[in-house]
């Protein structure tokens, strides 16, 4: 059961799990014992599982740990876990910069390694999918190339009926990337921008759980998801937030008055983005 002072699901969105490295299924038990019950857990960068990647084949290996991993959280939560599968945006200058890979190379690569991870959608062992473009400034043909990637994406998340998640640049105004999504068949609302800020307009946002940005958030009334993208790294120990911030975030926001919104963020947006009824699998 949940936390009796939480009646609610708590979802977080976007974090990271190693059992390799780093505190793996402790840190789902400190999300669970705050009051959390469910997670979209999503694969960690290839190179950070090891995988340098030459083949879309390649990415299996990332995508299968991803998904043992998540099968065990899954078992600790009262709602549930889920994969999300992707090539993380920033391979592309590890390509180009150290590995001597053309843009276009390396965007066929990834584009490929992307369709792997559809495969998963596909046979139903992952939820959703993770692509998007670097948050820092990259050569023309650079760019060009990683929104081609994501076009891909985006392509695949309408043949799969699947939301994909984003990492992107900061902006508030990523309604470009949204049309883009919806000219390939998919609703705009399923595009989640990760890391998002409490305003944005298109897609989705995932919305980082500082109190500031929940705030924004909360008064919009409108759709959002909340997150930690925690990176389970022990040799980053202060890297963004901790598996235990969403739930202590819920209950504030509940402090604080944000009832409609934390129904928002745990219920009606799951459902809406991803198909998730966190009410009934919490009942389940």
């Amino acid at each position: 059961m949940t936390d009796p002072e939480l009646p609610t699901p708590v979802l977080d969105n976007h974090l990271h799990l190693d059992p390799r490295h780093g505190r793996g299924m402790d840190a789902v038990k400190d999300f669970r014992n705050l009051g959390g019950t469910h997670l979209l857990v999503v694969n960690k960068p290839s190179w950070h599982l090891g995988v340098e990647a030459d083949d879309p084949e390649d990415f299996r290996a990332v995508f299968e740990e991803t998904v043992d991993v998540v099968a065990e959280a899954d078992e600790l939560l009262d709602g549930g876990a889920w994969p999300v599968l992707g090539v993380h945006p920033g391979l592309i200058s590890r390509l180009v910069d150290e590995r001597g890979f053309s843009a276009d190379a390396a965007r066929e690569l990834m584009q490929g390694g992307l369709s792997v991870a559809a495969e998963y959608v596909a046979d139903g062992d992952a939820l959703a999918l993770k692509s998007g473009r670097p948050h820092y400034e990259v050569p023309d043909a650079v760019w060009d190339a990683s929104n081609a990637v994501t076009k891909h994406a985006f392509t695949l998340g309408a043949e799969h009926d699947c939301a994909v998640q984003l990492h992107t640049e900061a902006s508030e105004d990523l309604s470009e990337l949204a049309d883009w999504a919806a000219e390939r068949g998919l609703e705009p609302e399923r595009v989640v921008k990760h890391y998002a800020a409490g305003r944005l307009r298109g897609p989705t946002p995932s919305v980082m759980s500082e109190r500031d940005r929940l705030e924004r958030a909360a008064e919009r009334g409108e759709p959002f998801l909340m997150e930690t993208d925690f990176v389970d790294d022990p040799d980053k120990p202060g890297a963004v937030l901790g598996p235990k911030t969403v739930p202590r975030r819920v209950r504030w926001l509940l402090e604080e008055g944000y009832e409609d919104a934390v129904r928002i963020a745990h219920v009606e947006t799951p459902n809406r983005v991803y198909g998730i009824d966190t009410e009934a699998t919490l009942d389940a």
